[in-house]
């Protein structure tokens, strides 16, 4: 049976898993929320038979499933008996955001039954522990506005052509409000030198050129990046051979301003020259 790709959407409720669908949906997915995992290789089957065959499918699938739920690690290892090739999305955002994501849209959190928020979060996280290990890829949405989150979706499951279809993004972010938690790479350039102490420049960004120039006329940061560049080349080849579609390298500086905007523009750059896929984020550009 030559049968569908699918993507299994899931995660923390609240993390944008309805927008995940519809980014989906937009590329040309079939996206059916909310199916019960233990119907899902009878669908597959359904798909791969049918005249007009669905290639790509997305479906969503959460703890609002209850018990059916508890069945998906069993679909899954007969989905990979069956030679049925699927990925997964998993979505998730801190506790603040959550939080915050209910009381705006005053909806009930599935495993609330009184309207206590924070601690049922805490517990689908931890339900959701093993299923997060098994992820293809994760994406913190804490710092993403519904756009930000189409275009990531796009980034990683639109058909493009690229080096064995690697997709890298590069985000640049300040320690001080965090490591952006679906990372695969961190590096620190704290050590680099800060306009944040030059009056002129502070105000500025990493994005404007008088900027730039700062942090690359110091001889270490020349130094530095073509190691750096020269590091991540080496490893990409490694990342592709392990059949590894995506690769976040996450950037930061204190504040998610300067040094880290500047050097995330900048290998951004250097791996485009190179003719990969890549797209440069800047998290923490328009914090205060």
């Amino acid at each position: 049976m030559n049968a569908p790709k699918f993507v299994i959407v899931t995660g923390l409720s609240g993390a944008g898993k309805t927008q995940a669908l519809r980014s989906l949906e937009d590329l040309g997915f079939y996206c059916i929320d909310n199916l019960p995992p233990a119907l899902i290789p009878k669908f597959a089957e359904l798909c791969a038979q049918a005249a007009n065959r669905i290639n790509k499918i997305a479906l969503g699938v959460d703890i609002r499933g209850g018990e059916f739920f508890n069945t998906l690690f069993e679909v899954l290892n007969d989905l990979n008996s069956r030679g049925i090739r699927y990925e997964i999305l998993f979505l998730e955002a801190s506790d603040e955001t959550l939080v915050r994501r209910f009381k705006e849209s005053r909806r009930r959190h599935p495993l609330s039954a009184y309207g206590e928020v924070l601690e049922v979060i805490r517990q689908e996280r931890s339900l959701l522990q093993d299923l997060r290990g098994r992820a293809n890829k994760i994406i913190d949405t804490s710092g993403l506005v519904p756009k930000q989150l189409k275009e990531e979706i796009a980034a990683i499951f639109a058909d493009q052509t690229g080096q064995a279809g690697l997709h890298i993004t590069a985000v640049s972010f300040g320690f001080k409000y965090g490591i952006p938690l679906d990372s695969d790479l961190v590096i620190d350039v704290r050590f680099l030198p800060n306009p944040h102490y030059q009056p002129d420049l502070r105000s500025l960004t990493g994005n404007d050129q008088v900027v730039r120039d700062f942090v690359f006329k110091s001889s270490v940061t020349e130094k530095f990046m073509n190691k750096f560049i020269d590091f991540v080349e080496f490893l990409i080849p490694e990342y592709i051979n392990e059949g590894k579609t995506t690769l976040m390298i996450a950037i930061g500086c204190t504040g998610g301003m300067h040094r880290s905007v500047a050097l995330a523009n900048r290998l951004g750059e250097a791996l485009g020259d190179k003719k990969y896929r890549v797209t440069v984020r800047h998290r923490d550009l328009n914090r205060l």
